[in-house]
């Protein structure tokens, strides 16, 4: 059971550290460096740096949350289960929807709204509603990536207190 729950651990923190990495290491940086390298195509060239990055780092979530699953799965099975072992699995469960909907619903309108301007989406007027909605979806992309980040330290917690 502790090998399984180690997994189960390792594969969050994988995550979790890989979330973090990403928005608070590799995003300021890719943005910083360039921008100031070209400063009119710089920051464009950045977003889309980072898209496809994030874009392939989403298979390797959905590939963590199976292993996250098949251990509770497992320890379940094998007993004793896991406490709030319900939890545990609604919480994975829904780490992997928010992932799935970043992946599939949300990067792919910040692309679309990308594709249609002509230059970065910074130059358009400050009420233009392409603008305004790639702010608005780059807004909840960082507030869903968040809380996938404190779901799976939450999830980590427990998983670190169980002894089952």
């Amino acid at each position: 059971m502790n090998g399984l729950r180690y997994i189960a651990i390792l594969s969050l923190a994988l995550w979790v550290g890989g979330i973090v990495a990403l928005g608070a290491l590799a995003a300021p940086t890719l943005f910083e460096l360039l921008e100031a390298r070209d400063p009119a195509g710089g920051r464009e060239l950045a977003g889309l740096l980072f898209g496809g990055i994030f874009e392939r780092f989403q298979y390797s979530v959905w590939g963590l949350g199976f292993v996250v699953l098949a251990s509770l799965a497992a320890r379940a099975a094998l007993g004793p289960r896991p406490r709030r072992f319900a939890a545990r699995m609604w919480t994975t469960l829904a780490m992997l929807a928010v992932s799935a909907g970043l992946a599939l619903y949300v990067a792919p309108r910040i692309d679309a709204i990308r594709e249609s301007v002509p230059g970065p989406v910074a130059s358009l007027a400050e009420d233009d509603t392409r603008r305004t909605e790639f702010g608005r979806l780059h807004g909840l992309s960082n507030g869903l990536m968040l809380v996938t980040v404190l779901a799976g330290l939450g999830l980590m917690w427990v998983e670190m207190k169980d002894t089952h």
